[in-house]
């Protein structure tokens, strides 16, 4: 959802689902990756790419034909914990070594305290004062 500019060439954008619908409000939700795969189990080789992004479902409660479901995702209530922490790792699998993890969460349902316990790593910086966090990691 914040990306500029998904079609840029230089960008490869992995989603696990693709998805068109439309939202309550009558927008059109398109998820539309040009990967479908699962963040656990990335199909890059090691040492891959100088910048990631990792933006993960962030909802642990949600309707599944809720539109937050649809348009954010939703993790698995009994796994997250593992699901994040294997998402992160993949993450810095795929990352060359010096590259640049941007990680983003949003501590609606699940405190970032909560999932900087389970991944091992710490921020190099990041902002602190919103509901939405976005933390850079570098490998």
């Amino acid at each position: 959802m914040f990306w500029f500019d998904k079609e840029n060439e230089d960008v490869i954008y992995m989603d696990n689902r693709v998805l068109t619908d439309t939202l309550c409000d009558g927008r059109t939700l398109e998820i539309k990756p040009d990967v479908v795969a699962d963040f656990r189990n990335m199909p890059f080789d090691d040492n891959s790419f100088w910048l990631v992004v990792f933006d993960p479902p962030h909802l642990i409660r949600a309707g599944e034909n809720s539109w937050l479901a649809k348009k954010y995702g939703k993790l698995n209530e009994g796994t997250w914990q593992e699901d994040i922490s294997r998402g992160f790792n993949e993450c810095m699998r795929v990352l060359k070594p010096n590259g640049t993890l941007i990680f983003k969460w949003n501590e609606d349902q699940i405190k970032l305290r909560e999932i900087l316990k389970v991944i091992n790593y710490k921020p190099l910086f990041g902002n602190r004062r919103t509901k939405t966090h976005w933390l850079v990691f570098i490998k």
